[in-house]
């Protein structure tokens, strides 16, 4: 099989990357893996270090908006993992732009290509943001797109574009939307990674408006083996919701990273509410449940604390990022940074 994974430096990408030149999915075992990624503020190929030297494994730098480059790049592969995106919601809200031209643009242009050289199958990776936010209960896979903010809303857009050219053109897509992810190599300007080096080095931490907007966390690796198992075997056309089942606050977030580094409420600079930020999300799994036999393997505490205990022996990969996350740069720091 050979799989191509767009946005493959970012975190998410690169942990699905890895995985699959280590044979951990089953199914991808001895895959020929191309990444291609724009590397543009948190595409990082120190990410693919450990991989680098995998004869399976190739990279190719470019942007999924060039038609040329995707119709170079596409031809001889079996698959797409479609995650190359821009993704901070914070940096969304200050220009929609780059949003519109990598999310919307860029998965047409790839999909143009999937459909010239007949690709097999085509995954769209998104986000449970593209629902806006509920109060109660959870949304099924049925329920309507209501995006708030820019980046929602040209994630949404992506997976629409996606479905339509199942439907319109019998292109083999099936579109996975995930809660919060955290784990190893996450960007440090979002917010598991942000309070751990800040708090590592007792430096303030931001916490938006009252605290009490709510996500549900979910392990990176364990994202990963539920977009595997929808590869493998999710049905052409469909949605799938991957969670992880640990719903928080996110003073109940700050409460264990204050918890884990022995620090106090006296480190947490309370900031003004972002504009448009939900109150709450949350994906009902029944549907990868039942038909794929997916179940998050990861409790949220055991992997918080691994994740706490990377980031500490790693900070020879953090530290140069820090000045490319938002919330560093001093001009920066009467914006509401990224707390979920």
């Amino acid at each position: 099989m050979r799989i191509l994974v767009t946005g493959g430096a970012g975190f998410i990408g690169s942990e699905f990357a890895r995985a699959v030149l280590r044979d951990e999915l089953p199914g991808s075992e001895g895959a020929q893996v191309t990444v291609l990624d724009k590397l543009t503020y948190s595409g990082n190929l120190a990410n693919l270090d450990p991989v680098a030297d995998n004869p399976r494994y190739r990279f190719v730098h470019g942007d999924i908006a060039d038609p040329a480059l995707m119709d170079e790049v596409v031809a001889g592969h079996d698959v797409i993992v479609h995650f190359a995106a821009e993704t901070h919601v914070d940096r969304s809200i200050q220009s929609g732009l780059a949003f519109a031209h990598s999310n919307v643009l860029g998965t047409v242009t790839l999909l143009e290509a999937a459909l010239r050289h007949r690709v097999g199958r085509f995954v769209c990776v998104s986000s449970d943001e593209v629902y806006g936010s509920i109060a109660e209960g959870s949304w099924d896979e049925g329920c309507r797109v209501n995006p708030n903010v820019p980046y929602a809303a040209a994630k949404a857009a992506s997976d629409l574009m996606a479905l339509s050219y199942q439907r319109t053109h019998g292109l083999d897509v099936v579109v996975t939307r995930c809660t919060n992810n955290y784990g190893p190599y996450q960007f440090p300007e979002k917010v598991i990674p942000l309070f751990v080096t800040s708090l590592m080095d007792h430096k303030p931490v931001p916490l938006y408006g009252d605290g009490r907007n709510r996500r549900d966390w979910l392990h990176v690796s364990d994202h990963c083996r539920g977009i595997q198992l929808v590869l493998n075997g999710g049905r052409s056309g469909e949605i799938y919701h991957i969670g992880g089942g640990a719903e928080l606050s996110n003073v109940e977030l700050t409460e264990r990273l204050l918890e884990a580094f022995g620090a106090g409420w006296d480190l947490v600079e309370w900031v003004p509410d972002r504009p448009g930020h939900d109150r709450r999300y949350s994906l009902d799994t029944t549907k990868i449940r039942e038909e794929l036999g997916f179940a998050p393997r990861i409790a949220f505490d055991d992997g918080l604390a691994v994740t706490i205990r990377w980031y500490r022996e790693n900070r020879a990969w953090w530290e140069p990022l820090q000045e490319r996350a938002v919330w560093s740069r001093p001009e920066q720091r009467d914006v509401p940074m990224t707390t979920v």
